[in-house]
């Protein structure tokens, strides 16, 4: 932000970003929030095949899709679609959702989030998973650990499983999420 407090042009070519890798569902950072008063932040997301996020709520921010590859579906509490690229989607805060990819090619959507902040527990998520799978590293499965619950609360995000996951999961062939 400049002086005044208005956001400064921020400019990202396309294929640019801090990238951050999760099994399954990486990061990739276009906009910080720091970067605009915490007003938004948007990031990429690649979805392998097979994959979904493990079901969550959120209870500072709401999300708001744009699939820009593949097809992917989104279930928010009893909402439950697959989009193509184009399609949109908003899974607000308070509703207990996942993403996965429904198709058989790579997918990647654009996740805008609001206000922002919740950007940088992608980061911490990866340095965890990393930590927690290096040769060093025993004890609990690290969705069990309490570093990854402490990293839950201190994002304000709750982990469950929903009667409507295992459906999701066999209808689509997905790999059962691990947290």
């Amino acid at each position: 932000m400049d002086a005044t407090g208005a956001t400064d042009v921020r400019v990202v070519p396309p294929g640019g970003g801090d990238i951050v890798h999760i099994p399954g569902f990486g990061a990739v950072f276009k906009l910080y929030s720091r970067d605009n008063g915490g007003e938004v932040a948007i990031l990429e997301h690649p979805f392998e095949v097979g994959f979904i996020t493990a079901p969550h709520r959120h209870t500072h921010e709401d999300e708001h899709s744009i699939v820009l590859e593949g097809e992917i579906g989104f279930r928010s509490d009893d909402d439950e679609v697959v989009l193509e690229p184009g399609g949109y989607i908003t899974k607000p805060r308070g509703q207990m959702h996942a993403m996965w990819n429904a198709g058989s090619v790579p997918g990647r959507i654009v996740e805008v989030i609001t206000p922002g902040g919740f950007e940088t527990y992608f980061r911490e998520l990866a340095e965890l998973l990393a930590a927690h799978d290096s040769p060093e590293a025993d004890g609990p499965a690290m969705h069990e650990s309490p570093e990854f619950a402490e990293l839950a609360k201190k994002y304000g995000l709750t982990y469950g499983s929903p009667d409507w996951l295992d459906g999701v999961v066999t209808r689509y062939g997905l790999k059962p999420p691990t947290h």
